[in-house]
């Protein structure tokens, strides 16, 4: 099965349309699927529901696509460094699911291990809990959060084979792994391909089996998020 295409316009060809939902993976600006983000950017597919950790910020990230308007829902944990997120969610032109991070991370992984709900205290007497079914187990109260499943994943690795087994770096692995499993399709750019085999085998973070397509999408440039300086103590 031919997994390695030539750029992430070729690599989502046939797997979008408007109203679709869509896992991404990445932390904050760490580990982010740029290439395959720009590409949905150029489709024009609209209405789109996107489960991320957060929406970048703005012009970066899925910012891209706040811009454009192609978002219609984020289901998220954070907004805080996006301005045209909360821009839009304050305006109504935004439907915002808020998520506990963890709750996030566990419906993803759920809906990937084919689990369509489970009970958290996460939440609980707080207006996450708002309209969801509560049960109690041994005497505590937990509510109930359904896993998660997209019509599409696009994830960022650090590298790959050519089989399509991944292994991310860092941070990165927060979410791109949970996000990969929850979609139906998973579409993976990574930093440098190499031969089958050249991967140890103990350290594959994501096997091959969840990534359907796949492109080389280097060079990247390090972006940082929010940069914080001290001044230079004098000599």
């Amino acid at each position: 099965m031919k997994k390695i295409y030539p750029d992430a316009a070729a690599a989502l060809d046939g797997l979008l349309f408007d109203g679709m939902t869509i896992c991404a993976g990445g932390f904050g600006l760490c580990g982010i699927p740029e290439r395959l983000i720009d590409a949905i950017r150029e489709s024009g597919v609209k209405d789109l529901t996107f489960v991320s950790n957060n929406a970048g910020i703005d012009n970066e990230g899925l910012g891209k696509l706040l811009r454009t308007r192609q978002i219609r829902k984020m289901i998220s944990s954070y907004v805080g460094e996006n301005k045209e997120f909360e821009r839009q969610y304050l305006a109504g032109e935004l439907e915002v699911e808020f998520c506990p991070q963890g709750t996030l991370a566990e419906r993803c992984r759920a809906g990937g291990a084919g689990i369509p709900g489970f009970y958290t205290k996460t939440g609980v007497g707080t207006q996450v809990a708002e309209g969801k079914e509560h049960k109690d187990f041994d005497g505590d109260t937990y509510i109930l959060e359904r896993g998660i499943r997209a019509d599409l994943s696009v994830i960022k690795g650090w590298r790959a084979d050519e089989a399509g087994n991944l292994v991310f770096r860092r941070t990165a692995r927060n979410f791109n792994q949970p996000m990969a499993t929850a979609g139906r399709v998973c579409v993976a750019e990574v930093e440098e391909i190499v031969p089958v085999g050249s991967l140890n085998p103990d350290g594959i973070h994501l096997p091959s089996i969840y990534v359907k397509r796949m492109i080389d999408g280097a060079p990247y440039d390090k972006k940082i998020e929010f940069r914080t300086v001290r001044q230079r103590e004098a000599a």
